[in-house]
């Protein structure tokens, strides 16, 4: 057996041998001068029983579990402190049947992204699983997931990590914020719920695991979303002690191993673009705040699979600050709800793991991170949030019905802008952290889901179903390319205008909140069926009520309203018309989409 990559300045190092079954030592290696090249000791060792056997490093006296191991098989529960023993990395020697397995490679223009932390998603009772808090929960739920139209799953970290720190780590500055703020803490108040720390990268987390399987499990879960159309990406969180150069060998690991479609990267400095330029990730969905993509595509070549994609929070404040109504924003809103990279993807989400969910954002106007043990000093204070007259948990109806329309606007907004949406796990149906905008070491109620909201908010969760199904019917929200204002095809009318109190006449100036988007199908580049060859999508987060224009249709055909996030709808103004388009009366704080129909 091959033992690669230790790296120590110890003459002291080598290999402990154990029994796998009784955790026993069997055999002491020491690594020899010529197993060295630099600071890196690499050993092959025969005879060993890989089925029967684990190990670790020794440097000196201090026990050192290997970085790059492929299993860690000790069952170790959730949370309890570990030490380095407990650590002994093992080998993978089942072979699996991957029985055909296709990577999907869904294009951006037809993703919907679904954020979720593998224990909390199914670890609450109510998430009526057999395995709960695992992979093996997840995959229970693709059925779920499939109905409220998810295409792709964004993992937090899975790989394995000690999610609290092990007895033997060294004091000292660790090596993100996060982690500075855990060594501050109370003993047994250390947890890392989220994992964003150095981790084990080369392994499935074994306590995500309901066997003792990680690999086979974690295996299971990519081949049953394949098998149902669906993808999967990883949060990779890299802090800068790890060494760049082992970054791709890491991501082509679970490329290759474990089939996975593509990567969320986290982390300062990251060698993103020679990421993006690898012939192995070639068709591997990356994400990042940005890249090169002139660099990585070539200047003037439209790459076969765009397979990057930005994701920074850009989209997610200007939305934030239009949802609550402040001024100066419809031009931001308007040139984000069709913005498209070139070359590559945009994947945009109002909520996300790190501040309020959708419906702490418009039930708290300030973080309430007490639980966290930090005098409500974490977190940031920048939520673009509002309660909506009162903080938290109330009674009063009209604050509650208010809460509601703002959350269907919210998702209004998500679901009808034209990059790739993503939503956290239970904003569909409204879940709450009860004001928590950072529980990274909270592993209870507040982090795990709460089935039973689906029930109590069942229309929120309806309205998120109805939209998902409205933007896939309708592939003129969600081209390829960036739409473009303009009549390219004379057809008398372009792929997307915007309108005010008159047609053709959009009024974006600072005190404005409302406005009209029209959308002519016949610029959707796919031969689908759809709802309307025109949409007109109305929108008004101003506090009064403003009329729109709907601009004159074709002979034959006229608007229909399809769904309003106001009960009451859109009611037709008095006079019926102002120059050449229909009015409406849109109500305060609320969105409507339009329909062309042709009159029977």
């Amino acid at each position: 057996m091959f033992f690669p990559g230790f790296v120590s300045r110890e003459e002291s190092c080598g290999i402990l041998l154990y029994d796998r079954q009784t955790g026993t030592l069997s055999e002491k290696i020491p690594f020899a001068g010529e197993d060295r090249i630099g600071n890196v000791y690499c050993r092959t060792v025969e005879g060993i029983d890989t089925k029967a056997c684990a190990y670790l490093f020794y440097e000196g006296e201090r026990l050192v579990p290997d970085e790059r191991g492929r299993a860690f098989p000790k069952r170790i529960p959730y949370g309890k402190a570990r030490a380095a023993e407990d650590m002994k990395a093992g080998f993978l020697t089942e072979g699996f049947d991957w029985e055909g397995d296709v990577f999907p490679r869904i294009p951006y223009s037809q993703v919907v992204a679904y954020c979720l932390h593998v224990r909390g998603f199914t670890k609450h009772a109510s998430s009526n699983v057999a395995h709960r808090g695992t992979f093996a929960g997840v995959r229970e739920k693709i059925p779920y997931l499939k109905e409220i139209g998810v295409t792709t799953l964004e993992l937090q970290p899975a790989y394995e990590f000690t999610e609290v720190p092990l007895k033997e780590e060294p004091s000292g500055k660790p090596p993100h914020v996060m982690e500075a703020a855990m060594a501050a803490r109370p003993a047994g108040k250390e947890l890392n719920y989220w994992g964003y720390k150095r981790g084990y990268y080369y392994a499935p987390k074994a306590a995500y695991a309901a066997s003792r399987d990680a690999a086979g499990e974690f295996r299971e879960l990519v081949k049953a979303l394949h098998g149902n159309g669906m993808e999967l990406v990883m949060q990779f969180y890299f802090p800068k002690e790890v060494r760049r150069s082992e970054i791709l060998e890491i991501l082509c690991f679970w490329v290759v191993e474990y089939h996975v479609d593509g990567f969320h990267l986290m982390g300062e400095d990251l060698p993103v673009d020679m990421l993006a330029r690898d012939d192995v990730l070639a068709d591997t969905k990356l994400w990042h705040y940005g890249f090169d993509a002139d660099g990585i595509y070539e200047r003037d070549r439209q790459p076969r699979y765009p397979h990057i994609a930005e994701y920074n929070d850009a989209w997610y404040y200007d939305m934030r600050r239009f949802l609550k109504g402040d001024g100066n924003m419809l031009g931001s809103v308007l040139y984000h709800m069709r913005h498209i990279p070139q070359k590559a993807g945009a994947v945009h989400y109002i909520s996300n793991y790190f501040g309020f969910t959708l419906a702490d954002m418009v039930s708290y106007d300030h973080k309430h991170n007490e639980e966290n043990g930090e005098e409500n000093r974490d977190g940031s204070d920048y939520n673009c949030s509002w309660n909506c007259g009162d903080e938290g948990a109330t009674r009063r109806r009209s604050v509650r019905e208010l809460r509601l329309r703002q959350m269907k606007n919210a998702m209004c907004l998500v679901l009808l802008s034209q990059s790739t949406p993503l939503i956290f796990m239970g904003d569909e149906f409204g879940n709450s952290q009860r004001g928590n905008n950072n529980p990274y070491c909270q592993d209870n109620g507040v982090t795990w889901l709460d089935w039973r909201g689906m029930e109590r908010n069942a229309d929120l969760h309806r309205f998120w179903k109805m939209l998902a199904g409205f933007r896939r019917r309708n592939p003129i929200l969600r081209p390829e390319r960036e739409l473009r204002l303009m009549d390219s095809l004379a057809c008398g009318y372009p792929d997307m205008s915007y309108h005010g109190r008159y047609a053709w006449r959009p009024e974006t100036e600072g005190n404005y909140r409302h406005v009209g988007i029209m959308l002519c199908g016949k610029y959707a580049q796919a031969d689908e069926s759809c709802d309307g060859e025109f949409l007109y999508l109305a929108m008004n987060m101003h506090w009064e009520s403003h009329a729109l224009a709907l601009p004159k249709l074709p002979r034959g055909m006229e608007w229909k309203m399809a769904f309003s996030t106001e009960p009451e709808g859109v009611r037709q103004e008095d006079g019926g018309r102002e120059g050449d388009g229909l009015l409406r009366e849109v109500p305060p704080r609320s969105i409507a989409m339009y329909v062309a129909e042709r009159r029977e």
